[in-house]
């Protein structure tokens, strides 16, 4: 990501000054998702935005600490072993995890739908957690640390209903420019998602065929995140969202009351 756009999605807290060897250090990492698992420098060049340069100089730091593994041919790299265990170092100690997750299973398994539990990354929804338990056997398969695209998404529009006004404001013209012709419809209907959120709850979208999906904002331990409910069906948006309605908002209060129970206890 080009640094102007990451300075608009990741305000920096504090007042001490940004480091921007790690700051380039990360966009390096971010630089790899699935299906470019094996990217050379002049890809990282590309995605990030940075000088072949720096690029060459912080792939072999990355590489020495761990974090990047170098191909047999020395002309690419990917992701190190070493990365994985931070994604679970952050699973298991995540506490709106520890929270939510008996309830999403315990909901997942008495409805038969699909339960899930994300946050907002940039211009993306990561999944933090997805329980599949729908009827119907689905192509699209969700786990956790998935992004899904926000404008499209109900987790990505139930978080825009919430996001404070300068991020939206920044998240609305980036997708602005990025979708174009399409994008007059598309604000349309986000902005439907947003009054929905707020006169109910929550808001419906279906951005994959014979999927409706449902989303509610949920603020926890400081930090937001958003819970949905999918599942594969020929109903249409309508019907479908009102049904799936009233177990998504039952799990998020299920959710705020133990977290502020949780919240509530002494430290230690």
């Amino acid at each position: 990501m080009p640094a102007s756009r990451s300075a608009i999605l990741d305000p920096k807290p504090g007042a001490s000054p940004a480091n921007r060897s790690l700051e380039r250090g990360i966009e390096i990492l971010r630089a790899f998702r699935p299906g470019s698992e094996l990217l050379g420098n002049a890809d990282l060049v590309e995605r990030t935005g940075l000088s072949k340069a720096t690029v060459s100089r912080l792939t072999q730091t990355l590489v020495g600490m761990g974090m990047l593994q170098q191909d047999s041919a020395g002309r690419a790299f990917r992701l190190a072993p070493a990365v994985l265990s931070l994604g679970q170092a952050m699973r298991t100690g995540s506490r709106i995890l520890a929270v939510a997750a008996p309830f999403m299973q315990a909901l997942a398994q008495r409805e038969r739908i699909n339960v899930g539990l994300a946050a907002p990354d940039r211009d993306e929804m990561v999944y933090l957690e997805s329980i599949r338990y729908a009827r119907r056997v689905a192509l699209r398969q969700v786990v956790s640390g998935q992004r899904v695209p926000m404008e499209l998404t109900s987790l990505g529009r139930a978080y825009l209903a919430v996001a404070p006004p300068a991020r939206r404001k920044a998240l609305l013209a980036l997708f602005r420019s990025r979708r174009g012709r399409t994008w007059p419809a598309l604000a349309e209907a986000i902005e439907a998602s947003r009054q929905a959120v707020l006169a109910h709850g929550y808001c419906a979208a279906s951005w994959q065929p014979e999927v409706v999906a449902v989303a509610t904002p949920l603020d926890a331990f400081g930090a937001p995140y958003v819970l949905n409910l999918s599942t594969s069906t020929e109903e249409p948006l309508e019907q479908a969202a009102a049904r799936l309605a009233t177990p998504l908002l039952e799990l998020r209060a299920a959710v705020v009351r133990a977290e502020a129970q949780q919240s509530a206890w002494p430290a230690g």
